[in-house]
C-alpha cells in the first residue's frame, strides 16, 4: 500500500496531464478530459460519503494523504501515531484514485471480517500481482469460487493431515540445528535468522506438499531458488511505478526473470500434480482385497489429499486448480512462518528470563527420552512456549494488515457506515498495538497470553491470521511447526542478540521493515551458543 503511494504521487502530475492531452490530440484529449471529470465527481462522492470517519491532514482535498505511508519503521510508528490519535478508525485517500477506511480496533475489525465471505472481495490492487503466479486460487478467488474451493481444501488441514506433518518438522528442523553446530564449531556464531530460517520452511513445506526431499538447506535447488526469486520480483514490482502495468513490466528485464522463475515452479507443480494423478488412478485400477489388508498405505501429502477431496456432487478440483493451490502453499506458508519464527527467538534472545522458562518446559517434557523430538501430542504440553509464541505474533505479525472489498455497505460500531467498494483496511499491527486495548502494546509480555487473562480480551484483539471465514486456512499448520522449531531450537541452543557485520549495529536496535512480510533492515542477527543436548536425528 506505501508502494502505491509513491507510485500515485509520481504518475499524478497536472502539468504531466496537460503534456500528455496536448500529445494526443484532441480526440483523446476529449475521451481524457470525460475520465478525468468521472474521476472527480466520483472523488467528491467518496469524500461526501466518508466524511463521517475521522480524517487524518491531507495535503490537498487532490492528492489527499499521498506520500504518507512508507514501508519502513518510520511507517511503523506513523500508523501508532494514528492509532493514538483515532483509536479506532480513520479515512485515507490516495489522491481522486482510491478511497480507504483504516481499522485498528477490535470492535470495529470485527463486522468486517466476521462478515460472509460471499460479500467480501479480495483487492485486486494488493494481490493482482500475484496473479499470474498463484491463479484463481482461494487466496485471490472471491465469491462461490471462493466458497467451492475453501470448502475441498479444508480437509488437507484437518488434525488426522497435521499430525503426520510433525516428524516432517523435526527433521527439517534437525537439518538445520546441523548446519547452525557445524558453523559453530567453525567459529562462525553471529548467524542471520532469516536466510537459514526461510530455507528450513521451505525444505519442511516441501516435504509437506509433495513428499519431495529438496535438500535446500545443504546445497541449490533450482525450484527453491526460483520461490524465493519470484518472492523477491514481486516486491521490486511494487517499487517500480511502471512496473505495475502488465504491457510495460512482461517487457522489462524484472518481468522476463518473473516468467522464467515462474516457468521453473509452474513446471514443477504440474509435473507432480500430474504423476501423482496418474499413480492414484494406477492404484484404484490394481487395488484388491489382499494389498489393502497387507500393503502399509503412504502417508499423504497435501497433493494427494486434494486430489482426492471431492465435494457433493462429486466434483474434485482440476489439475490446473491444484495446482494454483499448490503453488498458493509455498508461496503463503514459507515466508510467514518463517518471519513468525525468526521474531520469535528473536523476542526470546531478548528476554532470556522467558527463554529459560521456555527451555525449562522443554528439557521437563523430554525427561527420559532416548531422543529428542517433539511429537503431536507434545504441543499441547507447552502451555508457556506457545504463549510466547502468541505475544511474539502479536508484538511482530507477519502480515501487517489485510485488504477487503464489500459489495455492499458495511455498518460500524457510532453509526458509521464503509460505502460499497471502498477498500478497508484492517491493521493487524495497529490493532495489537493499540493502547486502547493492550496495556503497555510495545513491551513483549507473554503473560498476556495466560488463560486467566485471555478471557478479557475481546475475540478480535488478537488476529495474526485474521479472522472469519476468509482467516488464514493454515493456521493450525504454522502454529504447529511454529511450536516444533522454537521448543527443538532453545533446547539445543542458548540465544542472544547478535551483531549485523555490515552496520556494525546490534539486534537490539533493529529497525523493521514491512514487506509482503515482517523482516528486518539488514537482516535479523543472533548470537548461538551450543547447549549440548543429545544427539540430532536428520
Amino acid at each position: 500500500m506505501a508502494v502505491l503511494h509513491s507510485v500515485l504521487c509520481q504518475v499524478f502530475s497536472w502539468t504531466g496531464l496537460c503534456l500528455f492531452l496536448r500529445w494526443v490530440g484532441t480526440g483523446l484529449a476529449a475521451v481524457a478530459a470525460a475520465w478525468t471529470t468521472r474521476l472527480l465527481v466520483r472523488h467528491a462522492w467518496y469524500t461526501h460519503r466518508l466524511s463521517c470517519f475521522d480524517k487524518p491532514e491531507t495535503r490537498s482535498w487532490l492528492l489527499g494523504h499521498l506520500g504518507q505511508m512508507q514501508s519502513t519503521e518510520e511507517g511503523l510508528q506513523r500508523v501508532d501515531d494514528l492509532v493514538q490519535t483515532y483509536k479506532h478508525s480513520c479515512c485515507w485517500f490516495l489522491g481522486p484514485f482510491y478511497h480507504l477506511v483504516r481499522i485498528f480496533h477490535p470492535d470495529y475489525v470485527k463486522p468486517l471480517l466476521m462478515a460472509s465471505g460471499n460479500i467480501t472481495v479480495k483487492d485486486e490492487l494488493i494481490y493482482g500481482h500475484l496473479r499470474p503466479w498463484l491463479g484463481k486460487s482461494l487466496l485471490i478467488s472471491n465469491g462461490e469460487e471462493w466458497s467451492h474451493r475453501r470448502r475441498l481444501l479444508t480437509p488437507a488441514f484437518h488434525f488426522d493431515i497435521l499430525k503426520n506433518y510433525v516428524t516432517t518438522f523435526n527433521s527439517s528442523t534437525n537439518t538445520m540445528h546441523n548446519k547452525w553446530s557445524r558453523l559453530v564449531a567453525e567459529g562462525t556464531t553471529n548467524l542471520e535468522m532469516f536466510n537459514h530460517v526461510t530455507l528450513m520452511t521451505l525444505d519442511s513445506l516441501l516435504k509437506c506438499a509433495f513428499s519431495y526431499s529438496s535438500n535446500c538447506q545443504e546445497s541449490t535447488n533450482e525450484y527453491v531458488a526460483a520461490i524465493v526469486e519470484l518472492s523477491d520480483l514481486v516486491i521490486d514490482r511494487r517499487f517500480r511505478i511502471l512496473h505495475h502495468w502488465d504491457w510495460i513490466y512482461w517487457k522489462t528485464q524484472q518481468g522476463k526473470r518473473f516468467k522464467r522463475a515462474l516457468s521453473v515452479v509452474h513446471r514443477f507443480t504440474r509435473e507432480v500434480v500430474q504423476k501423482r494423478r496418474a499413480l492414484i488412478s494406477q492404484q484404484r485400477e490394481t487395488e484388491t482385497q489382499t494389498t489393502l489388508t497387507t500393503t502399509p498405505q503412504k502417508k499423504k501429502d497435501f497433493v494427494d489429499v486434494i486430489l482426492l477431496s471431492k465435494d457433493d456432487d462429486e466434483q474434485g478440483l482440476s489439475d490446473e486448480e491444484i495446482q494454483a493451490e499448490a503453488n498458493t502453499f509455498m508461496f503463503a506458508g514459507h515466508d510467514t512462518t518463517a518471519s513468525a519464527i525468526c521474531w520469535t527467538l528473536y523476542n526470546l534472545a531478548r528476554h532470556s528470563h522467558h527463554q529459560e522458562k521456555c527451555r525449562q518446559e522443554v528439557m521437563e517434557l523430554m525427561e527420559g527420552r532416548e531422543r529428542h523430538a517433539i511429537e503431536w501430542e507434545d504441543l499441547s504440553n507447552l502451555p508457556f512456549t506457545t504463549m510466547c509464541i502468541r505475544e511474539s505474533l502479536r508484538l511482530h505479525s507477519p502480515v501487517q494488515a489485510v485488504t477487503r472489498r464489500y459489495t455492499q455497505d458495511m455498518t460500524l460500531p457510532g453509526g458509521l457506515s464503509v460505502p460499497e467498494g471502498v477498500i478497508c483496511l484492517v491493521s493487524l499491527y495497529g490493532t495489537h498495538h493499540n493502547p486502547a486495548v493492550w496495556a503497555n502494546p510495545h513491551e513483549f509480555d507473554p503473560l498476556r497470553f495466560d488463560p486467566a487473562n485471555t478471557r478479557s480480551h475481546s475475540s478480535h484483539a488478537f488476529i495474526p491470521f485474521s479472522s472469519g471465514p476468509r482467516n488464514c486456512i493454515g493456521q493450525k499448520f504454522a502454529m504447529a511447526e511454529l511450536r516444533v522449531v522454537v521448543a527443538l531450537t532453545l533446547l539445543r541452543f542458548r540465544l542472544t542478540l547478535g551483531v549485523d557485520p555490515k552496520s556494525g549495529s546490534g539486534s537490539k536496535g533493529v529497525r523493521r521493515l514491512p514487506q509482503l512480510v515482517l523482516r528486518a533492515e539488514g537482516g535479523l542477527w543472533l548470537q548461538l551458543e551450543p547447549l549440548n543436548p543429545k544427539p540430532v536425528d536428520k
